[in-house]
């Protein structure tokens, strides 16, 4: 009865890509808590007091029935300043934000072009929206040029989405932002930017790398929380009227239960270590500098990648690595391209220069 799934797994186990559940071993390479925020005391004691003045854990529905509480509309309202946007919209996390975005504002007549690596969560959200959509060769403004034109010339009369990165979470580069909103700006353009791995890490107090370009009505921004700022959710940025839109036609809005209110009074203490700790931000970028000069390549960001090519590969060197006492991960395909399996590294605060110096020994 259950013999596909078996086989399946038994596939994926031959081919080296079979995944399982492990544990917290070693020195931190792997996670995204790039600040160091999670585990700090200011946010347990932020939490702590939220419950003391009576901060509910549980929702107790979706935000249109009872589930909306004052914590999740001071957070929005306080991100929206924060990052300079019309409005803000707080969902339980950033792949179901992302979701809801592209499933419901592109819609039919419209055109929606994604750079060729972006997240799983966009690709789903995609997948179930009204517009067409077309993959694009990363990072190439060109191509997304050109596939405005050729869609126009073949009549296209509504609105092209163009759906991107600030930063590649499994590559470590960064969009090449101002010349996209520029393209945006001369073909009436969308222009969605996700900035999970930019988030609290670039830009003036973690602002991210579209701070610019907040406040546009043709922008909308992506910022999730459970990397940099220390807890979950993800915060949509974006003009008010889409906003409003999403809350009466988004069903991953509408249908869901509403984020925890505590983890909504989390976030929002977030926001403020990363305005008034510019320290954490200062004390990362030290270590990246180490990390690069240690490993030898620089890709403009906390996540170096180290390209091995065959999954079970991959899955060997990790395996070494950690028994060496650095917790480093094999991410293989569908996350990569094929032939592209690799050993992500992720520099955080949770390291030091010598734990940087011991990983690269182990890679070696």
């Amino acid at each position: 009865m259950l013999d596909f799934y078996r086989d399946d797994l038994s596939r994926l186990d031959g081919a080296g890509r079979l995944r399982r559940l492990r544990g917290r071993t070693g020195h931190d390479f792997t996670s995204n808590d790039y600040l160091g925020i999670a585990q700090s005391a200011r946010l347990r004691d932020a939490v702590a007091a939220a419950l003391d003045r009576g901060v509910a854990v549980g929702s107790r529905g979706s935000r249109l029935l009872r589930g909306n509480d004052p914590e999740h509309e001071a957070l929005e309202a306080e991100a929206a300043a924060y990052f300079g946007s019309e409005a803000a919209l707080f969902f339980a996390n950033g792949y179901g934000a992302n979701m809801a975005a592209l499933a419901t504002l592109p819609q039919r007549g419209d055109l929606v072009l994604h750079d060729a690596l972006i997240h799983a969560s966009a690709h789903d959200g995609m997948r179930l929206g009204r517009a067409p959509v077309r993959s694009v060769a990363h990072n190439n403004v060109g191509a997304f040029e050109d596939a405005i034109r050729a869609w126009r010339a073949d009549g296209g009369t509504g609105l092209p989405w163009i759906v991107v990165e600030s930063v590649y979470g499994m590559d470590g580069d960064r969009a090449p932002l101002a010349e996209l909103a520029a393209l945006a700006y001369r073909h009436g353009a969308m222009l969605v930017i996700d900035e999970a791995h930019a988030t609290g890490v670039f830009g003036a107090g973690g602002r991210g790398l579209a701070a610019d370009l907040h406040g546009r009505e043709t922008v909308v921004s992506l910022h999730t929380c459970g990397k940099a700022l220390g807890a979950e959710g993800g915060l949509l940025c974006l003009p008010a009227v889409l906003r409003d839109f999403l809350v009466n036609r988004g069903r991953g809005f509408i249908f869901s239960t509403a984020p925890s209110p505590l983890m909504a009074a989390a976030v929002r203490e977030g926001l403020r270590m990363i305005a008034d700790e510019p320290e954490r931000q200062a004390r990362l970028w030290e270590l990246v500098r180490l990390a690069e000069a240690a490993l030898g390549f620089a890709t403009g960001s906390q996540i170096l990648p180290v390209i091995v090519g065959d999954d079970g590969a991959a899955v060997e060197r990790a395996a070494r690595v950690q028994a060496a006492g650095y917790d480093v991960r094999a991410i293989r395909p569908p996350t990569v391209p094929v032939g592209t399996a690799r050993l992500r590294l992720s520099i955080t605060t949770q390291v030091d220069a010598a734990a940087i110096t011991g990983l690269a020994e182990a890679l070696r």
